[in-house]
């Protein structure tokens, strides 16, 4: 057994297949696979190629490896797989669900590995299978096809709380991700979905790290805008984000994150560095929206997002 493997599963290792192998996924994958579980990336042909070349290498903050691991461009080879982790950006949701659907097993258990706090429904009107969502908590970027970078944190948080739920936290703890089961998984979702609006956009359109954001007295103030924002929406759809009672609890879990992966860009400031379409219309896009829809006023969150769809537009 792998020496991070404290728990031992009655049955088998579960097959995994991937679908999204980026940052998120190839981390989470390639723990999965270092600990022996049998795992299949599918991701683009960069990718594909690199990994089968010289497999995949995983730098993380205690250890360098690389770790032999199946890796596909073709959804087909989700086929058979017991465990699917959904890990594409949220504009590739519900096209990545419809591509994944012929190919899933009767009993196969999905889970959500992303940004936002829709993907669940999006992916449930496309297949007929368990969908679970997971709050990610994870810096790491791919400096390059096959190789990924942790440079903060790496844990999970998926519910709701039940058999799937823990089926899925002993294997992830098989690997040495720390992981829970939450039985309240709305609440958390829209914790991480809030620390993301405020510090997404301002991170992107200045190319600042966590850390700068969080230590600048302007920047800071804007997300604490944006905080109150989101949690008016949350509030009118009956939503309490975990740890965040109120809007200065809310403040304080948000900036304990940026100190927490001080040194981290957001991944909207890192699709817009790689001039690559970003995930800001699930994120502040989505505040926007529904407070346009609920008729509250979000003007902080509709400029962010509007910005950085101008930034992406710049880019292409």
């Amino acid at each position: 057994m792998h020496p991070h493997g404290s728990t031992r599963l009655d049955s088998r290792w579960p097959r995994v297949a991937v679908v999204g192998a980026g940052a998120v996924g190839g981390y989470f994958g390639g723990m999965l696979a270092r600990a022996g579980v049998p795992v299949t990336l599918i991701g683009r042909p960069a990718l594909v190629e690199a990994v089968q070349r010289a497999g995949l290498r995983l730098e993380t903050l205690t250890f360098q490896e690389t770790i032999p691991v199946k890796a596909s461009s073709d959804m087909g080879a989700a086929r058979g797989a017991d465990i699917v982790l959904i890990c594409v950006k949220t504009t590739d949701t519900l096209a990545a669900a419809e591509e994944l659907a012929p190919f899933l097993s009767p009993g196969t258990i999905v889970l959500s590995l992303q940004n936002g706090v829709d993907n669940v429904r999006q992916i449930q009107g496309a297949i007929h299978a368990v969908v679970l969502p997971a709050v990610v908590y994870l810096a790491a970027s791919v400096p390059q096809p096959g190789h990924v970078k942790h440079t903060g944190r790496g844990d999970l948080i998926i519910g709701p709380d039940g058999a799937e739920a823990t089926r899925l936290k002993e294997l992830f703890q098989h690997a040495g991700v720390p992981c829970q089961a939450s039985g309240n998984i709305q609440g958390d979702l829209w914790e991480k979905f809030t620390c993301n609006c405020a510090l997404n956009a301002i991170s992107a359109l200045c190319q600042k790290t966590y850390g700068e954001v969080g230590g600048h007295a302007d920047s800071w103030q804007l997300a604490e805008a944006v905080i109150q924002e989101t949690l008016l929406v949350a509030s009118a759809l009956g939503i309490s984000p975990s740890n965040m009672g109120d809007l200065r609890e809310a403040t304080a879990t948000v900036r304990q994150l940026t100190r927490q992966i001080p040194a981290a860009y957001s991944s909207t400031a890192q699709d817009l560095r790689r001039r690559k379409p970003t995930e800001i219309d699930s994120l502040n896009g989505y505040i926007a929206r529904r407070g346009r829809d609920l008729g509250i006023g979000v003007p902080v969150s509709r400029t962010l997002h509007a910005l950085v769809k101008l930034a992406e537009a710049r880019d292409r």
